[in-house]
């Protein structure tokens, strides 16, 4: 990885830790917060692209287990991958992944383009967080029921994502996720 990648990969995992400052809060009983950060590998997806956003990711998530207090509300170590939002906390890889692969396969990034990828993102995450939620209560369509909870932040926090990373898009052309192979 070069030097530059190197340096945007882990800004990003920095910019997501900073997320993790405004606190998460429970609504219900899953024991899964409401947080700002899970709009932060959405962002590095559609910003860095599938390689870098992920790694970012990656990033975060081993601080976090090795126990740096990065995660919303201070949580670190194995425990918030161990607990309800275990599922959500490893969905943020594929997140990020799937974000950067549609941002990078589209041949110009523009806003519509940017809110399906953060949409597809987000249900990738659901699509780990609620089937572990489900696992980890013993009960799978009340952990789905209790998810629905998240949907209207989430699909804003996609809205906010797009509108900023077609912004980014626009101010540094060529510069962002899979521009370098459309400039080949």
């Amino acid at each position: 990885m070069p030097a530059a990648d190197l340096a945007r990969t882990v800004v990003f995992a920095a910019f997501i830790a900073v997320l993790g400052i405004f606190p998460g809060f429970y609504v219900g009983t899953s024991g899964v917060p409401i947080v700002l950060q899970n709009a932060g590998p959405l962002l590095a997806g559609a910003v860095l692209g599938a390689r870098r956003g992920t790694a970012s990711v990656v990033l975060l998530l081993a601080l976090t287990a090795i126990g740096l207090p990065l995660l919303s509300g201070g949580r670190a170590g194995i425990g918030p991958f161990l607990g309800p939002s275990g599922g959500f906390l490893l969905g943020w890889i594929l997140s990020a992944l799937v974000v950067g692969l549609i941002v990078e396969r589209a041949a110009r990034p523009r806003l519509p383009v940017l809110f399906a990828a953060g949409a597809a993102g987000l249900a990738a995450d659901y699509l780990i967080g609620v089937p572990f939620l489900g696992l980890y209560t013993g009960d799978l369509p009340a952990a789905a029921t209790q998810s629905l909870v998240f949907l209207p932040g989430d699909v804003a926090k996609a809205v906010t994502v797009a509108l900023i990373a077609a912004t980014l898009h626009r101010a540094l052309p060529g510069q962002l996720a899979g521009s370098a192979k459309r400039a080949r």
